[in-house]
């Protein structure tokens, strides 16, 4: 059992990582999530000198491996994220293009179960404002829009969210990234 500790770039990354279908997704992998699950409060805290406690904290309470879930947002490039919040042995950076709200545009499971209609988007990582999106089509096929980003990210876990239903769509790259590292963690140990 590898021990996997958690950086949220914020609310939404948490609640999926809190969620229990990935701690059941991570209990099938033999992958144990160390908590607290930390949140950064924000893809501008995720720098060197401010996520250092949040690691040593993960550590101390016997995180193997780190890893460190943000958004794109406004940078010029993944690499340029990965340069930003620095590069350590045991840890990886997972970079969800362009929000990880994205990951939920992917989810067309999910999306028709709450919309009662098939919803698919060929290119989720291409939205530049996924919640946006998301928030114009409940208004569209509800009349009621989707509240902020966590109540948002609270309802597409109810409702079945996974981020392996994610990573099943062609066009999200990241969250097929995302299970692929897990995945490979998993067996190397």
């Amino acid at each position: 059992m590898v021990n996997v500790g958690f950086i949220c770039e914020g609310d939404t990354e948490v609640k999926i990582v809190k969620s229990d279908a990935f701690q059941y997704l991570l209990e099938q992998l033999s992958l144990r999530c160390i908590f607290p699950v930390e949140d950064a409060d924000g893809n501008g805290n995720l720098l060197p000198h401010n996520i250092l406690a949040k690691r040593n904290t993960l550590e101390k309470a016997g995180a193997d491996k780190i890893f460190i879930l943000t958004d794109l947002d406004t940078d010029a490039s993944v690499i340029s994220t990965r340069q930003r919040i620095g590069e350590y042995f045991n840890q990886r950076i997972i970079v969800a293009v362009q929000e990880a709200e994205a990951w939920f545009l992917a989810d067309s499971a999910t999306l028709t179960t709450l919309l009662g209609k098939s919803i698919y988007f060929d290119y989720p990582e291409q939205a530049v404002e996924p919640f946006e999106v998301i928030r114009q089509l409940f208004l569209e096929e509800t009349g009621r829009g989707v509240g902020t980003k966590p109540i948002l990210a609270r309802r597409m876990i109810k409702y079945g969210f996974t981020i392996e239903n994610a990573a099943q769509h062609p066009n999200c790259p990241s969250a097929n990234y995302f299970l692929t590292k897990l995945q490979t963690l998993a067996s190397a140990n």
